[in-house]
């Protein structure tokens, strides 16, 4: 059975690697794309994309109406992905979201309309498989190691900070963790910023740099250790699994699901 797909943000770096990773599956179907430019055109007639013969849409109800497709990709930006991924359920496609700086609101309000509307949808901070694992690590060691702080790393283009990942993480450490406020009591910062984000006593920071695509530390503490969990994405190919596995699973959901854990770990 062939699934039929639509990708939103189909020139993005991660997009531009879905469109590949859709058109070399044999089983996948692209039938259109989204984007905020080139209306009427097709991906063959932009420079730098694949000789592909599939329509370019800004109107995003127009693509809907004109292709009933099973997925949608998100892989745009943070207020045109909510927009399109309550669209896209609304129209009774599964979306499965990449785009991150969703507010807990809009997830919660995608969340109640994938429920009224039974149709499944994915989101996802990190589709990478080693960085989902590493999210599930650092919730089983914050259990024992409370003193914890993250330090994220992306590509100098990323425009949220923190990162999806980082703020996911934060959160199922949270579930483990005793809450606790870290560091000096009376510590004060020389230059503001300097200790970063804090999430319930957790050190979040953020490097913005060329060169990197997405990385992340989870640096726990505690008497005479160090504990220190990693994951590296050197290429943006490594969001592709996930992808796919997210891809398998949410044309059998009838609601959000808010994580990739949540069907790794099932």
């Amino acid at each position: 059975m062939t699934t039929s797909i639509i990708i939103a943000g189909p020139r993005g770096k991660m997009g531009s690697e879905a469109v590949k990773m859709v058109t070399e599956e044999k089983s996948y179907e692209l039938v259109a794309c989204i984007d905020h430019k080139h209306d009427g055109m097709t991906l063959a007639e932009i420079p730098g994309m694949p000789n592909l013969d599939v329509p370019i849409y800004t109107d995003v109800k127009a693509c809907f109406q004109q292709h009933k497709a099973d997925i949608l990709i998100e892989l745009s930006v943070p207020d045109a992905g909510f927009a399109h991924t309550e669209l896209a359920l609304n129209y009774g496609i599964r979306p499965v979201v990449g785009t991150s700086g969703f507010s807990k609101e809009q997830i919660d309000r995608l969340a109640h309309i994938a429920k009224e509307t039974k149709t499944g949808c994915i989101i996802a901070p990190n589709f990478a498989i080693g960085a989902v694992l590493m999210m599930q690590f650092a919730k089983m060691a914050a259990a024992y190691l409370p003193d914890v702080e993250i330090i994220e790393k992306h590509h100098d283009q990323k425009v949220d900070a923190p990162s999806g990942t980082a703020v996911k993480t934060a959160d199922m450490i949270k579930e483990t963790r005793k809450s606790k406020q870290q560091g000096h009591p009376d510590e004060v910062e020389t230059m503001s910023g300097a200790r970063g984000a804090q999430d319930d006593g957790i050190h979040i920071h953020s490097v913005r740099l060329p060169g990197l695509v997405a990385h992340q530390e989870v640096i726990f503490g505690g008497p005479g250790q160090i504990l220190t969990i990693s994951h590296d994405s050197l290429d943006r190919a490594s969001f592709m699994s996930g992808v796919k596995l997210a891809i398998e699973h949410v044309r059998n959901m009838t609601e959000l699901v808010y994580g990739l854990e949540k069907i790794m770990m099932q």
